[in-house]
């Protein structure tokens, strides 16, 4: 078995990437400076070289705000290249794992979203995201397109490393408090994933399609923020924990608008193929230790 996985070095690919070889996992993982997915002879000519069982992408188009004046680039990315790996998996027949985003939604339900609500995204990410997951489905039979939400890692700029870096630097920080979500560590979503690769090479029945997943409890990105200066407080990573004020969508202005709520109902994924949500603070623990560890973002 060889895993191929696309965006190897951002937050997911290399998460995907070190728990691939963990588990003794022949796999090829690549950046866009090793494979431009969005040029398809390029893809169609790797694939045929490397000869993967399965396709993990891991890659996007994630500058939420710069994607509403970066057009192009935001659509060959999220829209052009799945469509093109989905074409690839096609020709070499085999499985297509996809990311995509609560970005699709347009965050005015109450409830959290299933995966057979109505997606109407509110600009040119989430539309471009919608656009690749319609390009996989349309395209091929044995995919799983895995939305996701408010991802974190260790690895490249997030939420937890922004509020960590202002909170050394700030007694106050103003956060927005009426938008809900659920933050889900990269390293739990390549756990999925994977667990999903090790059914495809056990030939365990799977059903393809359209899945939700995050982590839990749903939260605020106020609340978010309180609970990473807590935990890094805690274990010594700032000296005093500053007063995180609450404040509305309307004071913070950004180009791109976001879901007011992007919650993900996670029903199916449990029920389909057995798989249960993380509590995300234990993943937010497990990256403040490893930055501590490794003397990244100290006092």
């Amino acid at each position: 078995m060889t895993v191929l996985i696309i965006g190897a070095a951002g937050q997911l690919g290399t998460e995907l990437c070190l728990r691939s070889k963990e588990r003794g996992y022949n796999f090829v993982g690549v950046d866009y400076n090793e494979l431009d997915i969005t040029n398809e002879s390029s893809i169609q000519a790797f694939v045929a070289h490397i000869n993967p069982t399965i396709i993990i992408n891991a890659a996007a188009y994630t500058a939420v705000d710069r994607a509403e004046t970066d057009i192009a680039s935001v659509f060959a990315v999220n829209r052009d290249g799945p469509l093109y790996l989905a074409r690839s998996c096609v020709k070499a027949d085999i499985p297509l794992l996809h990311v995509s985003t609560d970005y699709v939604f347009d965050g005015r339900k109450s409830a959290p979203y299933h995966e057979t609500d109505t997606p109407n995204p509110q600009g040119a990410y989430g539309q471009s995201k919608l656009e690749g997951e319609t390009a996989v489905a349309n395209t091929l039979e044995k995919y799983i397109t895995l939305r996701t939400a408010w991802v974190f890692s260790a690895t490249g700029n997030n939420f937890v490393r922004t509020i960590l870096r202002l909170a050394k630097e700030h007694d106050e920080l103003s956060v927005v408090a009426d938008q809900t979500g659920a933050p889900t560590w990269a390293g739990d979503i390549a756990e999925v994933l994977l667990e999903i690769v090790d059914r495809i090479h056990q030939s365990m029945t799977i059903t393809w399609g359209l899945y939700h997943y995050t982590g839990v409890p749903v939260t605020t990105w106020h609340a978010f923020a309180e609970t990473i200066c807590q935990q890094a407080f805690e274990l010594g990573m700032l000296n005093k924990k500053p007063f995180i004020k609450p404040i509305s969508t309307s004071e913070y202005p950004t180009a791109a608008k976001r879901p007011q709520n992007s919650a993900l109902a996670c029903a199916r994924i449990q029920e389909e193929l057995l798989i249960s949500q993380t509590d995300w603070r234990k993943g937010l623990e497990q990256v403040l230790i490893q930055w501590k560890k490794n003397n990244e973002l100290s006092t």
